[in-house]
């Protein structure tokens, strides 16, 4: 019978058995040490941050323009979910979009294999976790982060739009800093779909209903978010914006080389 050992992936290497440390990168970063213990550990923690975000940024540039796509680790390889985020993700790349997700299992593995089976580039961000998530078959380029933050700035930095499939916390977490950057205008003509109206129908309900309602929020604020059942219509969606970035860059260019042209 094959002995398992405890395994876990630290961003480049894998470390099994009595190896693995108690607490993951993020957890040593945020905890509060004795009086004076920061002044010797964290300054440090700054290089193997600066390192991440060198790595992300040297292996993204060159992607061709991406669509990020979240969901569940737990969505079941048999479920209707699934099933959509294969179609969704087949689809997007014969739209010419690479696609990124976080690489795990579940809605994540749905999108990266709908866009390999399709030709397309297909892309995991993963990241360390206490318990062990391999980074899917279907990825092509794969990264493992250690720290959130470096890893949502990745998503955000070589994506053109979300995807959001139907997810848990995780989903959550990378949808509202989606919204939050949208609304603060922080990324424009960036826009947030998503896939499910039975499951997603009772969040869009209580911003209306909580948020709206109580002043928390602008109308247009509600705006921001596309929901739909139709992958079509999602994919959609992400081209139109596009074109619309596209078209308001070039007026852009334009307006600046006819200043330029005046006489002074």
């Amino acid at each position: 019978m094959k002995r398992t050992r405890p395994e876990r992936r630290q961003g480049a290497a894998v470390v099994r058995g009595q190896l693995v440390p108690e607490s993951t990168h993020d957890q040593r970063l945020l905890e509060r040490q004795g009086p004076a213990d920061w002044v010797h550990m964290d300054p440090w923690r700054v290089l193997r941050i600066q390192s991440e975000f060198v790595e992300g940024f040297g292996q993204l540039a060159e992607l061709p323009t991406a669509v990020t796509v979240f969901g569940s680790a737990r969505t079941p390889v048999d479920s209707p979910d699934y099933r959509m985020g294969v179609e969704l993700g087949r689809k997007l790349a014969k739209a010419g979009y690479a696609v990124i997700t976080g690489g795990g299992p579940g809605a994540m593995e749905a999108g990266n294999k709908g866009a390999s089976e399709a030709g397309g580039v297909s892309v995991g961000l993963g990241i360390e976790l206490p318990f062990e998530q391999r980074m899917n078959d279907y990825v092509d380029l794969g990264i493992e982060f250690r720290y959130f933050f470096v890893r949502k700035t990745m998503f955000v930095k070589y994506s053109c739009g979300f995807i959001a499939l139907p997810g848990g916390f995780g989903t959550l977490d990378e949808l509202f800093e989606a919204l939050t950057l949208v609304q603060t205008q922080k990324v424009t003509s960036f826009p947030v779909v998503l896939m499910g109206t039975e499951f997603w129908g009772g969040l869009i309900d209580w911003i209306k209903g909580s948020l709206l309602s109580t002043g928390k929020i602008a109308p247009e604020d509600v705006d921001l978010i596309h929901v739909t059942d139709d992958v079509d219509e999602a994919v959609n969606i992400i081209v139109e914006s596009e074109k619309n970035r596209s078209k308001q860059s070039a007026e852009e260019l334009e307006a600046v080389a006819s200043q330029e042209a005046e006489p002074q």
